[in-house]
This record gives C-alpha cells, structure tokens and sequence, in this order.
C-alpha cells in the first residue's frame, strides 16, 4: 500500500482518495435515494395516473424486498471482490450494472403496460446486483486509508457519510419533483443520470488518487490453490446469474405467480439464518484467532442491534412517505410540497451534523471520554426512539380528527431529526467498526453482513410500512408505536452488554 496515499491530508485533513470515494458514492446515492421514494407512489398509483395501481401493502412490501435485496447483495459483493475481482473492479462493474438498471426503468413508460413492467423490474434486478459490488467495497476502500485506525478513521467514514447523504438529498429533491408533478420516468431518469456521473468519475480518476489501494485480492501463497479458489467464485457466480435469469423469466411471463408479503415474510426468516449461518461457519471453519473470534463475536452483536434500528429508520420510504402524502399538511404559500420532499430531511440534517459529530467524537478522544463503539449504537437506538414516539402523537391526532384534519409537517421534521442524530451515531460507526473490527481476509465480507443488516431492517421496514392507509387509521399509531418501543427495549438491552463487549474490543483501534 502507497504510504503516500494513506498520509495524505489534503482533503480537509483526510486523504485526496477520500474526495473521490465521497463523490462516487454521493451519485450513487444520489442515484439510488433518488429513485427510492418514487417507487412506493408511483406502484401504488391508480393506472390511469400513470402507476401500477397495486395495493398498499403489496407495493410497500416490494419496495422492503428491494431495498433489502441491495444490501443482501452486498454479501456475495464483498466475497466476489474478496477472492476474484478486487475491490476497485467490484465497484466499476457495478456502477455500469446500476447505470443500466436505472435506463431500463427510465425506459419502461415507453415500453406499454405489460413489456413496461417487464423493464421496470429488470432494472431493479440490475440496481439490485450493481450496488451488491459497489457498496460493501467503496466502504472497504475508505477504511483502507486509514492503515492507522484511530478516531480520525471514524472521522474519515463521517465525512464519506456526509457526501452520501449530500447525493440523497439532492436526489430526492429533484427526481421527486419531477416524479410527481413532470412524469414518474422523466423521475426515475434523472436518476440514472446521477449513477452515470459517479461512472465517469471513479473510471477517471481511480488510477491518480488511490494508487494501488484496492486493486488486488489477498492471494494463496499456492498459484494452483489461487486458481481454483478463483475459478469457484467464478463459477457460482454465474450459476447464480443463471438461475435469477430463470426467475425472472418466469415471473415476468406469468408462469411463475410471486406474491410479495408472502416473499417478504419467508426472506426475514432466510437473512437472518444467512447471517447465523456465516458466523457459525467463520468460527468454525475460518482459521481465526482467539482474538478474531472475539472481535467477529462484536460484529455479531452490532448485526443484531443495528438490525433493529434499520427496521425502524427504513420506514422513510414506506410508512412515513405514506404519511407525508396522507396525512400531512404540505401546502407552503400556496406550494404544495412533493410528498418526497420530506426524505430529503433526513439527508440535510446529515449534511448540517456530519462535521459536528466527526468533530465531536475527535474531541472525545483527546480528552480520553470516548464512548465505544455499543455505547453510540445504544445512543442511536434511543434517539430514534423518540423520533418514533412523536409520530405516535401525531398519528393519534389524524385519529381523533377522524382522517380529516392534516397535521403539520413539523411532527414529520422532528421526528426525522431524531432519527437523524440517531443514525449519525450508529452508521458511520458501524461502518468503521466493521473495518476495525474485521479479520483482514475477510473485511468485505464483514462489510457486507453490516449490509445484511441493513438488508434484515429495510424488509421488516417494508412489511409494515404499507399499514398507513386512510381507509385503516387506527393501524398508523400502532406501526409507530410498536416500533419506538422495539428501539427503547433493545436500547436497554444493549446498554447491559456495554461492559463485556468493550472487554472483547480490548487493543482495537
């Protein structure tokens, strides 16, 4: 690894490769929160507004099973990259599978009903495998600059979740409004155009600013042992390309009838055995250390918690853009503000705290009061927490109302800037926990099960996000209730693991 890579402060103190990582990733996100708050209304349109015209609870449920989908595709991303293709292949053909996912989407209003649908979820299936290669692996690359570890890694990752969230909240505001009142392709194609964008710029200027980092894989001292490790990864690949292939043939054609809830259901149950399933064998079977044990033990339990918080926080796209639309008094001067416009939130409360928390935990440090790393999980479950019990107050308002009475926007914004604090102590964390945390051989894999987190959250998210129905009010109190209880009892839990688990963490850095 270049030193002259890693030492450098040019970036606001941090690498210049870190410039470049934050603005791939920041179209990319731009790409993807850009299309995501879409997809919810537009599924559940009437057909002759342009939609799909299914039902709440089958649109909210197909939007978990993407969302979580993406993330769940981080874990063979990360092993893909791992032992055949290298981190910085992983994310070009990535990025060129997301670019033509969302071309496909743009496309399918052009396509007719039943051939438009076809394109429409082709280009899901695409975005789905693209960011499998591109996410867990730019986030790799990003820990991969700081060698020394440290709380300026921490501060690297909240400076790279900054210009995520920089591309999410310009997204959203501009393929919302043009989702909404334009046309939901000319939405779904300006999105595209994000993703190509972040192609062009991580193609270009790779080579100059992260020098060797990320282009090779941990090789097997045997070059016929490499071989066939390579030629496996390989091999299963594109056996499990062909069999999606089937799939999706199938489906499309009408053979093979999906029903989403009942996918959504049966996916829960299979993460979360994906995750059992990998630890069980990484201990068993992985060649770790005493010591890597403990620390794979750590990230075991941050799965689980931040699990939690996902199924809370993913409800953006499904229960609160729901309520947003619904519920919510959205009429500014005489504007009525896109409904979307509320995800966007979220994302410049992060851009405005971003520097406040990287600074915040820095500060920290010098003066020897660092919380761990379950500390700030426990933080951010808490945080968001109260975010959810104000949408309680809020949803039991709509009830007494009747319906009738919308509440205003504010209950919405403040509830976001809760979930928002809370996400700033959990993510960007996470992320770098995993990197610090991480046997080295199998750093994009870990990468990717805080993926399958994610991926475990945004379905749960997705399964009871479709519950905010005008037609079905007293459901609403009760999704939000449930969920800021789950945050508050696992809050407490975790709070009680504090101590042991900062033992297991003993000489991480």
């Amino acid at each position: 690894m270049s030193t002259a890579v890693t030492t450098d402060r040019s970036f606001f103190g941090h690498p210049k490769g870190l410039g470049l990582l934050f603005t791939t990733e920041m179209w990319e996100r731009f790409s993807y929160y850009g299309l995501r708050p879409l997809l919810v209304l537009f599924m559940a349109a009437a057909l002759e507004a342009g939609g799909f015209g299914f039902e709440r609870t089958q649109a909210s449920a197909i939007v978990g099973i993407y969302a979580a989908s993406v993330y769940l595709a981080s874990l063979p991303g990360g092993w893909i990259a791992d032992r055949w293709l290298g981190l910085r292949r992983a994310i070009l053909i990535g990025a060129v599978l997301i670019t033509g996912g969302h071309l496909a989407i743009g496309v399918s209003g052009f396509a007719g009903a039943d051939v438009g649908k076809s394109f429409f979820f082709l280009g899901l299936v695409l975005i789905v495998l693209g960011t499998g290669l591109l996410k867990p692996n730019i986030s790799a690359i990003v820990g991969d600059l700081y060698p020394e570890g440290g709380a300026r890694r921490d501060a690297g990752f909240s400076i790279f979740y900054m210009g995520i969230n920089t591309g999410a909240f310009v997204g959203q505001l501009v393929t919302g409004y043009l989702g909404e009142r334009v046309s939901w392709h000319w939405g779904f194609g300006a999105a595209g155009i994000g993703m190509a964008l972040g192609l062009v710029s991580f193609w270009l200027f790779a080579g100059k600013l992260l020098g060797p980092i990320g282009q090779d894989i941990v090789r097997d001292p045997d070059p016929a042992v490499q071989a066939r490790r390579e030629a496996s990864v390989r091999n299963s690949t594109l056996i499990g390309l062909a069999v999606l292939a089937l799939v999706f043939v199938l489906a499309s054609s009408g053979v093979l009838a999906l029903d989403p809830q009942a996918i959504g259901g049966a996916m829960t149950f299979v993460l979360v055995g994906i995750a059992v399933a990998f630890f069980a064998y990484i201990f068993a079977f992985g060649g770790l250390t005493g010591d890597e044990k403990k620390r794979s033990a750590v990230i075991f339990v941050l799965f689980v918690f931040a699990a939690i918080f996902w199924a809370a926080f993913e409800q953006a796209p499904t229960s609160l853009q729901l309520f947003a639309n619904d519920f919510t008094d959205r009429n500014l001067f005489g504007f009525s503000i896109p409904a979307t416009w509320f995800q966007s939130v979220n994302s410049l409360f992060i851009i405005i705290f971003s520097p406040v928390f990287a600074a915040l935990w820095v500060w920290m440090a010098k003066r020897n009061v660092e919380f761990s790393s379950p500390t700030k999980f426990a933080l951010g479950l808490a945080l968001a927490g109260i975010g959810f019990q104000l949408m309680v107050f809020a949803a039991n308002k709509v009830v007494a109302g009747g319906g009738s009475v919308l509440v205003s926007p504010w209950w919405l914004i403040v509830s976001y800037l809760f979930q928002t604090l809370g996400e700033l102590c959990l993510s960007p964390v996470g992320l770098s926990s995993m990197t610090k945390l991480a046997p080295r051989r199998y750093v994009g894999q870990m990468m990717g099960i805080w993926f399958l987190a994610a991926s475990v959250g945004n379905l749960v998210a997705g399964l009871v996000g479709g519950h905010v129905d005008p037609t079905k009010l007293e459901q609403t109190p009760a999704v939000f209730s449930g969920t800021a209880i789950a945050l508050f009892v696992s809050t407490a839990i975790l709070l009680a693991m504090v101590v042991p688990i900062r033992k297991m963490m003993a000489n991480v850095k």
